[in-house]
């Protein structure tokens, strides 16, 4: 599948921008497409050594997300209302986030470019992943997994592992989607790739606003 060259610097900030500033005192850990915050909220709660950064776009999700938040605030948490990728090209420098999630992502069925592994944009995002990153990409769609396994080897030439994801394995129910298709017996699984120690992007260098 061939790809269009991103462009990170034809991207606007996000509308009220305000840069994170990330700790240097602990691991920074992302998750892109958070939905109501299910799993930020309770992965912050249970690493509370890591700082956690939670993007969702949808308003009528982030405000659900908010609010949870809100009733019972977690100081290493840190939801985000914007789209992901700006925010990340203006938000993130090089080499700064230890794992990253996507879990349950739109599968594009009707346009397939716009599917993670698929984006010039993932090679970006890479290059705001430490060496020896986890990516831990979930989906109850395994022609998703597949394609999104074989763009990790083949494109992206990432170690990549697969893991069907049940009711009865610990940590099940990440998501309310996840949830929902575990109870409804769908097959539910994840990749877990890892940045090699030296992989390099050319987009290491970087910009920020």
């Amino acid at each position: 599948m061939s790809m269009r060259l991103f462009r990170p610097e034809a991207l606007k900030p996000p509308r009220d921008f305000v840069a994170p500033v990330l700790p240097v005192d602990r691991p920074v850990w992302l998750e892109i497409g958070a939905g109501v915050g299910m799993h930020a909220l309770t992965c912050a709660r249970q690493n509370p050594e890591i700082q956690l950064y939670a993007i969702e776009r949808t308003a009528e999700k982030f405000s659900k997300f908010l609010n949870s938040y809100q009733a019972d605030p977690i100081t290493n948490l840190q939801p985000i209302h914007a789209d992901a990728l700006p925010w990340v090209v203006h938000g993130l420098p090089p080499q700064s986030i230890a794992k990253l999630f996507i879990l349950y992502p739109n599968p594009e069925p009707k346009n397939p470019a716009q599917r993670w592994l698929n984006m010039p944009f993932f090679g970006f995002l890479l290059s705001r992943l430490q060496d020896g990153a986890e990516i831990v990409l979930a989906s109850n769609i395994p022609a998703y997994l597949d394609e999104a396994e074989q763009q990790a080897r083949e494109v992206w030439q990432l170690p990549v592992t697969r893991h069907a994801v049940s009711a009865d394995v610990a940590g099940a129910g990440r998501t309310h989607f996840e949830v929902k298709y575990l109870a409804r017996g769908e097959p539910c699984g994840e990749l877990r790739m890892v940045k090699p120690v030296g992989y390099a992007m050319a987009f290491d260098a970087g910009i920020q606003s």
